[in-house]
């Protein structure tokens, strides 16, 4: 069984969801014509980089909405990543609330799936790493035939950020809907109204 269920949103936007977990992150792959974009890597415990190959051949840029341990997970297997600088610091060197231990806890925790056979707890690490670029508010990253604007979002932590598609209209956050109560909701939607004056 696979750990991840993979919906496609159209034809060019897949959400990727670990359901089998109480956390139910989900991340979201969208292509271009020449770019792949990965937003967040997940828990760590499937193999994202193989769930995304298996969607796309198109070179992958790895942007995080937010550098905490649940969707960070997957980040070891890819190179061509970007964080807000508000996050660099967790990104780096970790969170000091979480160590290893405390989020092999929170990994284990009503599973509602079994765990994919490749995964080890015993092996398993909190992902730190190197940025490629730092994501600034108001950038646009280029696809090709598809453009995303970066929004620097704070409240789930100081570097969140959402993610515009320009060319479908989607809004990108950590869970994709800005309808249920969040901390970053409020801003998130007068960010949008600012940019895009929209009442």
């Amino acid at each position: 069984m696979n750990w991840f269920t993979v919906e496609k949103i159209d034809p060019q936007t897949f959400a990727l969801s670990e359901y089998g977990h109480w956390e139910k992150v989900r991340s979201f792959l969208l292509l271009g014509e020449k770019q792949a974009l990965l937003i967040d890597t997940g828990l760590g415990i499937g193999d994202i980089y193989q769930e995304v190959r298996r969607l796309t051949a198109l070179p992958i840029q790895t942007v995080f909405t937010h550098v905490h341990w649940d969707h960070i997970g997957g980040g070891k297997s890819f190179e061509n990543i970007g964080v807000h600088p508000d996050d660099l610091e967790w990104f780096e060197k970790g969170i000091p609330v979480w160590d290893t231990e405390s989020v092999k806890k929170e990994l284990m925790r009503d599973l509602s799936q079994e765990l994919p056979s490749e995964f080890s707890l015993d092996s398993f690490e909190l992902f730190t790493g190197k940025t490629t670029w730092l994501l600034e508010d108001g950038e646009r990253l280029d696809l090709g035939g598809r453009q995303i604007d970066v929004l620097h979002t704070p409240g789930h932590s100081p570097g969140h950020v959402s993610f515009f598609d320009q060319t479908k209209g989607y809004l990108f956050r950590e869970t994709f809907s800005i309808r249920r109560k969040h901390q970053s909701t409020p801003i998130i939607l007068q960010r949008i109204r600012q940019r895009y004056s929209i009442r």
